[in-house]
């Protein structure tokens, strides 16, 4: 398999125009199929996740073609199908694809979805939704099925804001006869950016961005063009680089009240930062300082964003504490940190961190996407050379990272092993 070797210990500097969001372009892939015909989306992410989307649409009978980073899909012959079990596991959001489908199929069968290990990640809430919509759905031997004549506008109350949930639900219903209302809905960017997109093919939802979103269903929805936003979780991983190796790095194409959280516990910590309206410069000369921090549905401290900020604060001057309140084992990066040095204890949901005065290189492995992004981050602030492993994961979010690095003129590069095959950039 292929590996990251970082040569670390220079401060990061420049600037970086962030990606297309890879949460946003999963959620509407899988609502595309929505509309009959040809939908044309700008700015895609090309991600391994993505190229797998892509794969399964085509299992359902969607035409998927890449042009200079835009993504074509003809919906026209949207068809039950055979999804392949191996290819559904590697993502999560496989699964949102069940709604959208039944509501132009009819009958649908989809395996159990998979992603990163980081904790239990059911998905009752969806199920629980579908059925109020007045779909069957049942699951046996691994796969879910689903069926309906119409789907039916109904009052759906989620126990927690998931975001994954109210994204499936709220395209669903869409198509679905009469309204339909998501109460406690998540209030991520990412929702309101999937309403964008479905009030643009035609569709009527109000009040994304709150806790009560209506769909107002329609018969049919119309094919569009549509630009993916910048991803949040890159800029702010991108950010935290910048800080970790005291530089000076402008993120460009990312919304600052995007990163309040981020940013305000970050300059707790002693980071300095300069606003404007689509960019972010990062500027940390000096020995942060501990603090806590404790993960919440957005706008609280992203979950996704955890694991890089605790390799921020291993060198940080005294004990900080990350509490982990969306997802219970997301810790896959505490044993490779402490490879390096760092001094991370792991108490209940709790990460406790005592600061130690650096990190040295070592041969490390990701265990999920943001572990591997935490490894990256800490491999270039630490002494001498890092080996990070398992980037496959990392490949699931981040397209090109070690070129996008190497642009604020770190030393990583990307090693092709004998004999494993560079998927990086390819396209489906």
């Amino acid at each position: 398999m292929s590996h990251f070797r970082i040569k670390g210990g220079k401060p990061l500097s420049g600037e970086i125009n962030v990606a297309g969001s890879k949460n946003t372009a999963l959620a509407i892939l899988s609502s595309v199929i929505l509309g009959d015909g040809v939908t044309m989306l700008h700015n895609v992410p090309n991600l391994s996740d993505v190229r797998v989307k892509a794969n399964l649409l085509e299992k359902f009978g969607a035409k998927v073609t890449w042009r200079e980073g835009s993504m074509i899909i003809d919906s026209t012959d949207i068809q039950q199908g055979e999804a392949d079990e191996d290819a559904v596991r590697k993502i999560r959001t496989s699964f949102y694809l069940l709604g959208p489908l039944l509501a132009r199929t009819k009958e649908v069968r989809i395996p159990a979805p998979g992603g990163c290990q980081i904790g239990a990640r059911p998905v009752d809430f969806h199920v629980k939704g579908l059925v109020r919509l007045g779909a069957e759905v049942y699951l046996e031997g691994g796969i879910y099925h689903a069926r309906c004549d119409r789907l039916k506008g109904a009052e759906i109350y989620l126990d927690f804001p998931s975001a994954g949930a109210t994204q499936h639900l709220m395209a669903t219903a869409t198509l679905a006869e009469g309204h339909t209302i998501i109460y406690n809905a998540a209030i991520e960017p990412e929702v309101t950016y999937l309403a964008d997109f479905l009030n643009q093919m035609g569709a009527r939802v109000e009040g994304a961005g709150t806790s009560t979103v209506t769909i107002h269903g329609r018969e049919a929805l119309t094919p569009t063009q549509y630009s993916i936003p910048s991803d949040r979780l890159q800029a702010g991983t991108f950010l935290i680089a910048g800080a970790m190796t005291r530089g000076n790095v402008t993120v460009r194409g990312v919304l600052p009240e995007q990163q309040a959280a981020l940013i305000s516990k970050m300059r707790e910590a002693g980071v300095e930062f300069t606003e404007e309206n689509d960019a972010i410069t990062v500027h940390a000369g000096e020995r942060l300082n501990s603090i806590k921090v404790k993960t919440m549905p957005y706008p609280g401290f992203p979950t996704d964003v955890q694991q890089p900020m605790a390799a921020l604060l291993t060198t940080a001057l005294g004990t900080s504490v990350i509490e982990e309140t969306i997802y219970e084992s997301r810790i896959g990066h505490v044993q490779q940190l402490n490879r390096m040095g760092a001094d991370i204890a792991v108490e209940g949901r709790c990460a406790i961190i005592n600061g130690v005065e650096e990190l040295q290189g070592a041969s490390v492995v990701a265990s999920d996407l943001r572990a591997g992004a935490a490894l990256c981050v800490a491999g270039l602030a630490a002494t001498g050379e890092t080996t990070v492993k398992g980037i496959h994961f990392i490949d699931r979010g981040y397209e090109d990272i070690e070129g996008a690095f190497r642009a604020l003129g770190a030393d990583f590069e990307r090693v092709v092993e004998d004999g494993a095959k560079e998927e990086q950039g390819s396209e489906t």
